[in-house]
């Protein structure tokens, strides 16, 4: 089965960095897009950013100029570089991949931005 097992949420100050990681394991060989979403109790799922098989790459508004999503395809894996970070980047990070026929979700980790 496919997992994705996500790592790099903790505690950082308003201003600083974080980098999040993706790995993904099972039968699926590539993915046609692998993506970060987040939430906040109460509110729907947000997207973040997308990276896609051939290298390109979109972001949400809320965090052009500050995020930067990158993958490798052969090893499955997918990072958000997370700068300038803001107290209202506080959620629950979520990895997504995206293969034909299926989507797949990693467990979430917690980003949390405050003094």
């Amino acid at each position: 089965q496919v997992q994705l097992v996500e790592s790099g949420g903790g505690l950082v100050q308003p201003g600083g960095s974080l980098r999040l990681s993706c790995a993904a394991s099972g039968s699926i060989f590539s993915f046609n897009t692998m993506a970060w979403y987040r939430q906040v109790p109460g509110k729907e799922r947000e997207w973040v950013a997308t990276a896609s098989s051939g290298g390109s790459t979109n972001y949400a508004d809320s965090v052009k100029g500050r995020f930067t999503i990158s993958r490798d395809n052969v090893k499955n894996v997918v990072h958000l570089q997370m700068k300038s970070l803001k107290p209202e980047d506080t959620a629950v990070y979520y990895c997504n991949a995206a293969a034909v026929l299926h989507q797949y979700w990693g467990q979430g980790t917690q980003v949390t931005v405050s003094s």
